[in-house]
This record gives C-alpha cells, structure tokens and sequence, in this order.
C-alpha cells in the first residue's frame, strides 16, 4: 500500500508592515489640537455638573474619552477621518431631529418653557405688589463681581445685605454716614450717583428677597436710595398644590394640562412644560383657527413649488437651448449675465424686489404704468404672482446651468441621424433631447422641488407671508407657505411662541417632503428605461 507523504510547505512568517510613524509638526499639531477638544471638554463637563444634568454630563464624558481613545492610538486610521464627520452629524442632524421630535410631543412655548418648581417661583415673583404703608428702608448700590446688591438700613437701624439671588442678611461691619444710614461694605463696591443713573434699568428691576420663602415678600426700589417692602398676591400652598388670591380668595389649582386653574376656568399666564402626547397633532388638524389656514398654506405650498419648478425649468431649458447653437458669436457672454440673479443673495434679493414692487414709491409702479398704485404685495392674488415671479427671476439660473451642462453631453450624432430621417427641430427636441435631458435633470428637479417646498428666504423677505388672512388668530397669511408658517408659530409675535405645535407641524412637512422625494424617485427608472 503507497504510503502518502505530506509535504508540508513551511509557512513563512509574513513580514510586519511597518506604519509610518508620526513626524514631529504632525505629533504637535495632534497634541494641541486634542488638548484643545479636551479643554473645552471639561469646561462643558463643570457646566454640565454645576447644572447637575447627570446624563448629559456622562454622554459628554463618555464622548470625551471616545475621541482621547479614537486619535491616541496606533493604527484606526478610517475611525480618525470619518469620527469628526459622525459627530457633528449627530450633533447638528441627528440630535437636532430627535429634540424637535421630543418637542413636538411637549407644550413647549411662551408661559410653558420649565419646570413645574420655576413656575412656582415665577408665579410668586409676578404677583409681588408693594405692601401698603410698608416701612422705607434706606438702601445703597453696591457691586460684587458684576451683579448688583441692596445694602438696606431699616428703620430701627438694623443693616443688611442681599441680592436678586440672595436673600437679606444682616451684616455688623457695614460703614455708615451720619445719618446712621449704611454706605459700604468690605468686599464690595459702592455704586457712585453717576454709575447708578447708568445702571438705572437693572437696578430698578432688582428685587431682593427677605428670605428662601417667596412668600416673605422682597425689598424694590424706584430710586436707587429707597426701598419698600413688596408682597406676592398669590400665596402657594405646598400641602394642597394650590396658589389662593389674598385679594379675591380664589383658589387656582393645578389643571394637569402644565397651568394652574381656577373653578371658572381662569388660568394663571405662567404654566410649565408637560408631555402631551398627540395634542399638537390634534390640535393643527382639529382646531379651527388651525385647521382652515393650514389646509389653505398646504395647498398653497404645493403650488408654488411646483410652479416654481416648471418656470424655472422652462425658462432655464429655453435659454440653454438659445445659448447653445453653435454658430452664436458671443454665447459666453450671454452665459455670464443669465447666471448674474443666481450670484445675488436670495435674502437680499427679497428685500430690492420689495421695493421695487412698493405700491406707492416702487419702481415698478412708478416707471412701467405711469404710478397706478397696484398692490403688489398686499393683495392676495398679486401677492403670490410677485412671489412666483420674484422666485422664477432667482431660480433660473440655476436651471440654465444644468440644462446646458446636460445638453452639451448629449451625443450628436443621434440627432444627426434624426435629421438624416427627415425630423425637425421640434421632433428632434421632443423625442430626442427632452427625453435624454429629463434621465439626468429629474433628480435635480425633486431636489428643487424639495427646496422651494421650504424656500423660506423669497416669502419672509419679500412679503413676510403677508397679506394676513382674515377670520383666524393664527398670525398667517395668504402667501405664507409651510415652513413660513412653522416660524410664525414657533418665533412670530403677537400671538405667543408655541414650539410644540411648530415642531408637530415641522414632523409633518418631513413626511410630505419625503413621500414625494420617495415617488418621484421611483418614477425617474422610468426615464432611465429610454437611457
């Protein structure tokens, strides 16, 4: 029987690939750079135990000691490149989507925007009224490390010393003048007449209390030499979670809904943040002044994005097509004015064209129909034509540069064969070009479709979304579009911020952007097909 002799091949050990160790500038240039990210690490992280945000402060530390681990080992090149990548995507994308996300199903806003406690506290501080025939008390600025504090003397002669954030309390060592009344104090400065005419705001708005209990009252001042003794109207009773009125005797309890109420429904302005479940979703589809405006700025939206896409479209194809005949002397020249709007800032842009198109003393009016006074902007109708218009003279450009680019790709001898069949310019357009053309622009047409769905530069500047529409409390109008309309509820004046409902409504644009980007990108195989 053949015996089998294994041969066995001696592996050879694989030489170590060496890695090219760090030069001296590279080795500095890591040090300083992590000792940077490390400085401002720890300040973030004293900030943080200070406000005893606990779970913030061990994500911070444990992202702090990540990065440490990722640059001061050998070898991970990839994780060096791409972690500054991730982590400002998860700071400025991720992070900033999950917070909107956790706002929208809070009642974060104007009178709801802490805790229950600085409610509490708020409350108590708003309802200070000067107690009648409260003893003056004679008072001295004083200055200590840039906040400001009572040095007061009360009748008897007794001194003390407080600030905005700290309660009165006596002091023995104070100087006096010959009055008896208490000038200064070791440790503190003493604010001169000049210094507290200029402080006069702040030191008007000073309110010190006499102890930790808000219901003890506090010392304010009307001159800067005087004070009086100021009590809460409202006093809170901890055992039954109430506040009781000393003036009427009505009690506000608290509603469950982030406020306190009164039996007759009469809600106290200040309330605190809660979670509320669906109620912003409900709210922009079931409230009335809500409903109706929203329904209106949806379709409007719609609207002017698709508009806006196809004249721009249009106009930008046509131009390419002009600009690109071969025997045009001149075209480049052309070229650099047509793409003059898109060198000009939208924003800017907003502002020229809203004087421009001013009723009385625009351009417009004045030059080309001999000063009628037509209500470019305030009319309804008017209003969303100068939009559109305003939006077509920005957005051009950008379609006549792409629409170029796509035709002069286009190969030319299938339009020499078209020729050579006996087609036209127009067949060669319509069944050649536009259907090539369209395989390579459809992409950038959802992407301008996306954009002027939240194209909030040409509506603020130009009309801030005005003319307001009528029959609603909502601060909306009849140009607003979605986004404009997240920002009036969100930061707008007159009717309080809601960043909750502002929030429900942003999750709610996400989805429709995203439904559509979804379709249309699955309907642009279909162009692929005829590549």
């Amino acid at each position: 029987m053949p015996t089998t002799e294994l041969t066995r091949t001696p592996t050879r050990k694989q030489p170590r690939t060496l890695r090219p160790s760090d030069s001296l500038a590279g080795l500095l240039a890591k040090i300083i750079l992590l000792g940077l990210v490390d400085a401002f690490a720890v300040y973030v992280l004293i900030v943080l135990f200070l406000q005893e945000k606990w779970a913030v402060l061990v994500l911070a530390a444990g992202v702090t000691l990540l990065i440490n681990w990722i640059y001061l080992r050998r070898g991970g090149l990839p994780a060096k490149y791409l972690a500054p990548g991730v982590f400002f995507l998860l700071i400025f994308q991720v992070f900033v989507m999950v917070f909107s996300g956790y706002v929208a199903f809070t009642n974060y806003g104007d009178g709801h925007n802490s805790t229950k406690e600085d409610a509490i506290a708020a409350i108590q501080s708003a309802a200070q009224q000067r107690v009648p025939d409260s003893p003056a008390y004679r008072v001295t600025i004083l200055e200590q490390d840039n906040e400001f504090h009572f040095l007061a003397t009360d009748p008897d002669g007794g001194v003390s010393i407080g600030s905005a954030e700290e309660p009165l309390e006596e002091v023995s060592n104070a100087a006096t003048d010959g009055t008896g009344k208490a000038t200064g104090l070791d440790g503190y400065r003493t604010l001169q007449f000049n210094e507290v005419l200029a402080n006069q705001a702040d030191i008007l708005a000073l309110s010190v209390p006499f102890s930790d209990d808000p219901d003890d009252g506090t010392l304010k001042t009307s001159d800067g030499s005087t004070a009086y003794v100021f009590s809460p109207t409202l006093e809170y009773d901890e055992a039954a979670d109430t506040f009781t009125d000393t003036e009427t005797g009505t009690t506000y309890a608290d509603s469950g809904q982030g406020t306190f109420v009164s039996e007759d429904g009469e809600e106290l302005s200040t309330g605190w943040k809660i979670d509320v479940g669906f109620a912003n979703f409900a709210k922009a589809f079931t409230d009335e002044n809500i409903r109706g405006p929203l329904l209106e700025v949806t379709l409007w939206t719609f609207t002017f994005a698709l508009v806006s896409v196809l004249s721009t479209f249009a106009l930008g194809l046509f131009l390419a097509n002009a600009f690109n005949l071969p025997n045009l002397r001149g075209k480049k020249i052309y070229r650099i004015l047509m793409i003059l709007p898109y060198a000009f800032p939208a924003f800017l842009a907003g502002l020229v064209w809203s004087g421009l198109l001013n009723p009385e003393f625009g351009y417009v009016n004045n030059t080309f129909f001999g000063g009628a006074n037509i209500p470019w902007l305030t009319d309804p109708l008017l209003a969303k034509f100068s939009v559109l218009l305003v939006n077509l003279w920005l957005g051009f450009p950008y379609m006549f540069l792409v629409c170029t680019g796509a035709l002069q790709s286009l190969p030319e001898d299938v339009n020499e064969a078209a020729r050579m069949d006996g087609a036209g310019p127009w067949k060669i357009f319509t069944s050649i070009k536009l259907p090539l053309l369209l395989v390579s622009v459809a992409p950038l047409l959802i992407a301008s479709f996306a954009f002027n769905f939240n194209n909030f530069n040409v509506i603020y500047m130009l009309t801030d979304g005005g003319p307001r529409l009528p029959d609603t409390t909502v601060n909306v109008g009849a140009t607003d579009i979605l986004i404009t309309l997240v920002y009036e509820v969100a930061f707008g004046s007159g009717v309080g911020r809601d960043y909750g409902l502002a929030s429900a409504l942003s999750i709610v644009i996400f989805f429709i952007v995203a439904a559509i980007s979804i379709i249309s990108f699955r309907q642009t195989k279909a162009l692929e097909e005829i590549h």
